[in-house]
């Protein structure tokens, strides 16, 4: 587990750190559209893109909330082995409530990872991955749940936004998909409204919700669209 991180200097730092950056690293795709969208918002009092700072505010548990750090690509583990969940941005933030958890997945087109019903059966006997589902569901308070049409991307996601919360004290978790291509991601706003329904929250666009089911600190989920980079976002990040 890395403890020390460096700060960085402007968009093209996040390229590093991607998993695949020749093919993730272009215009228009959500790995350089989410860069220059929050690096955009460092100078800003409270860190953050007008309209995540909106969506925050349409929450009373997360109303005026401030960027205390962020984590590109961010790494949280989970039982059973295999790849961890590669947040594209990890974020502790506070407002008057405490601090806050935040993962957020970036979209401009691409779709989520496989379903569940598609991932599981590509373990191998010596595969751990029931071992990270049943962990998964223990931390989202999904045990019953029937998952095999769910993103299994969206689970570990928001685990992580939970994981982390516990690891640092955090008094809610958040959980947000960003978009930066609304027509399409179409496909994936329907994927994340069944696993809201999962979760016992009926989402809406620019909005936070309370998720019903019972974890270990309040749940938020939420949806937000931004704008494709423009030259003001462009000057304003480097």
């Amino acid at each position: 587990m890395k403890r020390l991180f460096m700060p960085t200097m402007g968009p093209a730092d996040w390229r590093r750190w991607l998993a695949d950056p020749e093919k993730q690293w272009e215009p228009g795709k959500s790995a350089m559209e989410m860069a220059v969208c929050w690096e955009s918002a460092r100078r800003t009092a409270r860190g953050l893109p007008p309209e995540v700072a909106d969506l925050f505010d349409s929450a009373p548990e997360t109303r005026d909330a401030l960027l205390l750090l962020g984590l590109v690509e961010h790494k949280v583990h989970f039982k059973g082995g295999g790849h961890p969940s590669q947040n594209d941005l990890w974020a502790l933030l506070r407002n008057a409530n405490g601090l806050i958890s935040l993962s957020v997945e970036a979209k401009a087109g691409e779709p989520f990872d496989d379903y569940v019903a598609q991932w599981l059966p590509k373990a191998g006997e010596r595969s751990g991955k029931r071992e990270r589902l049943q962990d998964l569901r223990e931390w989202l308070g999904l045990d019953d749940a029937e998952l095999s049409q769910i993103r299994y991307q969206l689970l570990h996601r928001a685990a992580s936004a939970l994981k982390e919360a516990d690891r640092f004290g955090a008094q809610y978790a958040v959980f947000f998909v960003q978009s930066f291509n609304h027509d399409a991601d179409r496909q994936s706003w329907d994927d994340f409204r069944r696993f809201g329904q999962v979760l016992e929250v009926e989402l809406a666009e620019g909005r936070l919700t309370k998720a019903g089911m019972a974890t270990k600190v309040p749940l938020l989920l939420g949806w937000v669209t931004s704008k494709p980079a423009d030259l003001e976002r462009l000057t304003a990040a480097t």
